[in-house]
């Protein structure tokens, strides 16, 4: 108990990175509140007493209205005492850098929009709880996602500061705040953004597809569902990158029926892309293999992984009896229309019934190539 305390206190004395030559920086020394490793109920809510703290400080320099967070479509990062963050929308295809600082707000609107057009593809690298600088190293995310005034990439910084002059002298905006003045850019994304991430974990899915015998389409639509290939989505559930995991639950269950080792992944493990990717994929072998194994029809088995991956087994169940054992039954007298129909229908949690309607949509676009 001693060692967690002091490793809590070292990581949390981290947390506030304004330099001293940033004086309207509102740093109190207050340090965020941190999860352990690996994520378990106890951690769950610690993960939401991060977004709230996120959420207490970012207030502070932005207000209750303009206040941003992340979600698992959408990545914020605050910067600079809070006074400034990078608002990436994944389903838009569009990156918003804001600065609401009276000292210097030029200065470091430049700096965030370097720092953003430049993230790392590892999500490792990028400290999403806290308002430290982001760690430019490596390949960044958005190359072939975005690109410059000339319509060329950006990959190097003399490229991405070349940028940001030309968005500061041509495409600055500000409104006035309940706390003074904004001032922010808006960087559109390429067409293609959606299919410019596809393409970065293609040979993730399709390794993955091979190694558990789960379709290739179901896996792209699984991902484009959960974060539109944002592999730094996190929610305040608990789950992780691309293919949403909790580590608790489907994480769990991947390590000890799958990878035969006990205890369940870190969230580090799970911002990997490669890790979350076999990891989400094993877990509906797991589904298909074991927990709905019953399951006589192929789509009717393939419309109850999808709700499952969601909602969870017994939810695909207690859609057709409180008995788990007559719920199989119910389930196989039925015709795979008549399935759909239930868990799109019935399901006893609006987000799964959505959701299974959504990942047979993207299947359909991703094997029409609109994804």
């Amino acid at each position: 108990m001693k060692k967690a305390i002091l490793l809590l206190s070292a990581t949390l004395l981290a947390g506030c990175s304004a330099a001293p030559e940033t004086p309207d920086c509102n740093c109190d020394n207050t340090p965020p509140p941190v999860t352990s490793q690996p994520v378990s109920d106890a951690n769950k809510k610690a993960i939401n007493a991060l977004f709230a703290y996120i959420a207490k400080e970012a207030k502070k320099q932005w207000g209750d209205d303009e206040y941003v967070e992340s979600s698992k479509h959408r990545y914020v990062k605050y910067l600079d005492g809070y006074q400034t963050r990078a608002h990436i929308d994944f389903e838009a295809g569009k990156i918003y850098v804001s600065t609401v600082a009276q000292r210097q707000p030029m200065e470091k609107l430049q700096k965030a929009i370097v720092q953003t057009v430049l993230m790392p593809a590892d999500p490792k690298h990028v400290e999403q709880f806290t308002d430290k600088d982001i760690e430019l190293t490596g390949k960044p995310f958005f190359l072939g996602q975005i690109v410059d005034q000339e319509g060329k990439s950006i990959e190097w910084e003399w490229r991405a500061n070349r940028f940001a002059d030309y968005l500061i002298n041509n495409k600055l905006q500000s409104k006035p705040i309940k706390r003074g003045k904004a001032y922010y850019v808006q960087i559109d994304m390429v067409k293609d953004h959606l299919e410019q991430r596809e393409y970065q974990y293609a040979h993730y899915v399709r390794d993955a597809s091979k190694r558990y015998d789960i379709p290739e389409d179901l896996i792209y639509a699984v991902i484009k569902t959960e974060s539109s290939f944002n592999p730094y989505a996190v929610s305040h559930a608990g789950a992780y990158g691309l293919m949403q995991v909790i580590p608790k639950t489907a994480g769990a269950d991947v390590f000890n029926l799958v990878k035969k080792k006990p205890g369940m992944p870190t969230k580090e493990y799970l911002f990997d892309p490669a890790n979350n990717i076999d990891t989400g994929t094993a877990y509906l072998h797991i589904l298909k293999t074991r927990y709905l194994r019953d399951v006589k029809n192929a789509s009717s088995k393939h419309f109850s992984m999808i709700s499952a991956y969601n909602g969870g087994t017994g939810g695909v169940l207690a859609t057709f009896h409180n008995d788990r054992k007559q719920a199989m039954v119910e389930l196989n007298r039925k015709s795979p229309r008549q399935v759909y129909d239930a868990l799109t229908t019935r399901h006893p949690k609006d987000e799964a019934r959505r959701y299974l309607q959504k990942v047979l949509y993207f299947q359909k676009d991703f094997n029409e190539g609109k994804i």
